[in-house]
């Protein structure tokens, strides 16, 4: 009975011990930017992705840069001080609500012909943050206190 509990006990050890060598395996050959949340315009203009490669774009909204916004379909700038990406954004929902110029936001979509194609824009919002709904149901109960005070 000894030598059978040591036996199973050796090909668990050595099937875990090969599920973390293919797991490194795995890990390795992966592309370099695979972990990588988004992209800045620097990195964009400096190494342009192919067209058909959905990645994320991260930056500022350049502050004067918005054209044609009419809810779902409009133009803008992203830039990281250093470089700057043309946006188009055609979506299916309206921009965010915290998405406006001089914002930090991320667009997810392609790179064509030097302009970002966005079909989804996430917006960045600080710690005092809250919904409007949350907001509206702290007042009706009296209870809702300004983030400053």
């Amino acid at each position: 009975m000894k030598g059978l509990k040591k036996q199973r006990r050796i090909q668990v050890l050595a099937l875990a011990g090969a599920c973390l060598v293919g797991m490194l395996v795995v890990l390795w050959h992966m592309p370099k930017d695979a972990f990588q949340f988004f992209r800045s315009p620097s990195e964009v203009r400096a190494s342009p992705p192919a067209e058909d490669e959905y990645f994320q774009l991260g930056g500022l909204v350049k502050v004067g840069s918005m054209t044609g916004v009419d809810g779902v379909r409009f133009s803008f700038v992203i830039t990281d001080g250093a470089a700057e990406v043309p946006v188009s954004y055609v979506g299916g929902d309206p921009a965010p609500d915290l998405f406006g110029e001089g914002q930090g936001t991320i667009a997810k979509g392609h790179y064509v012909d030097g302009v970002f194609q966005a079909d989804a824009l996430l917006a960045k919002h600080d710690e005092t943050y809250m919904p409007a709904e949350v907001i509206d149901a702290l007042k009706e109960q009296g209870v809702y206190r300004k983030p400053d005070s």
